[in-house]
């Protein structure tokens, strides 16, 4: 089994683009020390430390429905469900290797791992 560094995820709500298009399905690969340092040196970053996660996310998401690129001003522009379920998805990626989470049933305590999905899914 090959080592996975890109995860497949689905927004909440989604991104609009300025042409009303809804991007909703993207990726995002596993960080590197680099995507977590590098941005620590951005005037942006420095100015307003909150703006790192718009860095990071725009380095570690490779793909968001058609877009052709993944900038800082699409960050920005995500709702706010939207970015709380990526900083989740973030840290379940790059802590766990893996997009899911292990739990045991209530009952029986049999473990078990699930994938999480976003709300409505």
């Amino acid at each position: 089994m090959a080592f996975q560094t890109e995860f497949e995820f689905t927004l909440p709500k989604g991104y609009v683009d300025e042409d009303g298009n809804l991007h909703k399905k993207g990726v995002m690969r596993l960080a590197t020390a680099a995507d977590e340092i590098l941005p620590l040196k951005d005037a942006r970053v420095q100015s307003n430390p909150a703006y790192l996660t718009v860095i990071l996310f725009s380095r570690v998401i490779t793909k968001l429905g058609d877009l052709q690129t993944i900038n800082p001003k699409v960050i920005e522009n995500l709702f706010a469900s939207d970015l709380s379920y990526l900083q989740d998805f973030y840290r379940r990626i790059n802590e766990n290797g893996t997009g899911r989470i292990k739990t045991a049933c209530p009952k029986c305590q049999h473990e078990f791992e699930i994938g999480v999905e976003a709300p409505g899914e």
